[in-house]
């Protein structure tokens, strides 16, 4: 056999499914944890300068940011060290690492762990579809005030007074209602509206949900994956057996 026909039976057992997915995983959550920890440090520092002025106010929402950028830190390692298992998963039930290993065969603890992975993978799309869903929050938020900012700038908006126009973050119960000033109003807004923090935590918390959108389409690859992987391993144990996941 040549190096090239060895080459392209190489080719053919590589897990391009698992591969996929371990690439958009990793790609997903760097965004969503990069970009979502350096958003949460943009939204104290604007509640702290704009809305909440006292400390007091909003120490409960500044201890809950800052737990919430511990968690993206093991989330981050977490999905590094659990993608690297499925794809090494993938490259074990496959034709190429089969030959390696001489005769394919299955094990009622290969069969266990693969199930485990199906049932694990599961429960993680799951719960990343609430991440995502959570992570379209802030966007919402964000919206808000840039489109009320927007309204004011419009020469077809034709307003008298724009002081009338506020943006009151304590309905969102984002801080308490004793806080103060708690919103922002006319010419202060449209100050806020053109901040550095603004803009950066705007965007930030868009890449970071379209990141977490990432996730959730890699996990659904992984569960096709893994499902299939698991299907070949209950039910064929024979030597031409093998899974192109």
């Amino acid at each position: 056999m040549g190096c090239f026909e060895c080459c392209i039976k190489c080719l053919g057992g590589v897990p391009y499914a698992s591969l996929v997915a371990t690439i958009l995983c990793f790609s997903g959550v760097a965004l969503f944890c990069g970009c979502g920890h350096v958003a949460l440090t943009g939204t104290v520092t604007i509640l702290e300068t704009h809305f909440s002025k006292v400390a007091s106010d909003h120490a409960m929402l500044t201890d809950v940011i800052q737990l919430m950028q511990y968690v993206i830190y093991g989330i981050a390692s977490f999905f590094f060290l659990y993608g690297i298992i499925l794809l090494a998963e993938g490259f074990y039930t496959t034709s190429a690492v089969k030959e390696l290993h001489s005769e394919f065969k299955t094990t009622i603890c290969g069969r266990c762990i693969s199930g485990m992975f199906v049932f694990l993978t599961y429960i993680l799309g799951v719960a990343w579809l609430g991440v995502f869903g959570f992570s379209a929050v802030p966007v919402f938020l964000f919206y808000n005030m840039w489109s009320t900012c927007a309204t004011m700038r419009s020469p077809m908006a034709n307003l008298t007074n724009i002081d009338s126009i506020c943006v009151d973050v304590r309905q969102y119960g984002i801080i308490p209602w004793n806080a103060t000033p708690g919103k922002a109003c006319g010419s202060t807004l449209d100050d806020i509206c053109n901040t550095s923090e603004f803009y950066l935590s705007y965007h930030l918390y868009i890449v970071a949900c379209a990141g977490a959108g990432a996730t959730v389409i890699a996990l659904l690859i992984y569960m096709m994956a893994t499902t299939y992987n698991f299907a070949v391993l209950k039910f064929k144990s024979r030597e031409d057996c093998c899974t192109k996941f």
